[in-house]
């Protein structure tokens, strides 16, 4: 639309050689250099990202520097401390423990973005409706998050998980995204109404262009930043409600394993064998660390009236300040 007003308020032609012509306007490009460069800066979320690649590789490339599978039993070596054979000792019944974590990290991390995934989706999908719309659409899909956030998701989780057996976990990551997008959802319904008011918007409407194809086009795009961090944050928090659940029993069944079935089992051993217990526990915890991490540096880099992408701009302010000053010091006392 800005493109179609230019060129309406401009019809004698190309301007000549002395008109000024106003700076372009930053594209995605410049914007994500910007925003990369903010990402760089912060060097906890830098230490994240590195972190949770690591722990990615680690989870599925693992399995390839181990001669051993994680359902494979080793009857001559039942609950053997770390070793060279067993890097991460063994438990009850002789199975590996290190490619158990590997396996455990792998479906753990696959659930988690898995959830996060559909249950983002559905939240835009659901807030952007709701707040373009408005009117009974508004009312009615409100409504259902309402409906959604009055019933107790673990206990329908538990009630529910023991009926889904033969589905696989496919079904349980579908279930928990099911009960995971209502708060998501209420945020991207205010931000859509704000944004359904802006000239752009307004601009796209009279011109005719479908509601759907605005909402895809204007209204998303222009709540990605908040999509985007709140799905990083939402990777770790099914993470944790997974293993919560597969701690307890509801979640992944047997013989597969996620860090929950190992954090289940190793609990009870962990004072007299704390190799089942703390691998598993401690590469949990680090992921759910660096994913936080990560959500922190992406929020002050993709918001630039944070307070953490205001301190390195500054920062430099203040280093070119003194710059100045030291120079202006030697001009003097020359």
């Amino acid at each position: 639309m800005t493109a179609v007003i230019a060129e309406s308020a401009d019809p004698a032609g190309p301007t000549g050689p002395g008109t000024p012509t106003a700076p372009a306007a930053p594209g995605p490009t410049g914007r994500g250099r910007i925003v990369l460069a903010r990402l760089l800066a912060a060097r906890w979320a830098v230490v994240g990202v590195v972190v949770v690649l690591l722990l990615f590789l680690l989870a599925f490339g693992g399995g390839l520097v181990t001669p051993w599978d994680y359902a494979t039993p080793d009857y001559g070596a039942l609950r053997q401390p770390p070793s060279g054979t067993h890097w991460f000792g063994t438990n009850g019944v002789g199975q590996d423990v290190f490619a158990q974590t590997i396996r455990g990290l792998q479906k753990s991390l696959v659930i988690g973005l898995l959830v996060a995934l559909f249950s983002t989706v559905l939240a835009s999908l659901v807030g952007a409706c709701a707040g373009y719309f408005g009117g009974w659409t508004d009312r009615l899909l409100m409504f259902l998050v309402d409906l959604m956030l009055v019933f107790p998701s673990f206990l329908v989780i538990t009630i529910v998980s023991p009926r889904l057996k033969g589905a696989g976990w496919l079904a349980f990551v579908l279930l928990l995204a099911l009960f995971n997008w209502m708060i998501t959802a209420r945020v991207v319904r205010s931000m859509t109404i704000s944004l359904r008011e802006r000239e752009f918007v307004r601009a796209a409407q009279f011109m005719g262009v479908r509601p759907l194809r605005i909402i895809f086009r204007h209204i998303l795009p222009n709540v990605a930043s908040f999509l985007i961090i709140d799905a990083t944050i939402a990777v770790g928090g099914a993470v944790m409600s997974e293993t919560a659940l597969s701690y307890f029993g509801f979640g992944v069944k047997a013989p597969d394993v996620s860090l929950g079935t190992l954090l289940a089992a190793g609990t009870s051993e962990a004072p007299v064998f704390p190799w089942l217990f703390y691998f598993a526990a401690g590469l949990l915890v680090l992921f759910v660390l660096a994913v936080n991490l990560i959500g922190d540096g992406l929020r002050d880099a993709l918001d630039p009236t944070s307070e953490g992408a205001r301190r390195p701009r500054r920062s430099r302010t203040r280093a070119r300040a003194r710059a100045r000053a030291r120079a202006t010091r030697k001009g003097t006392s020359a």
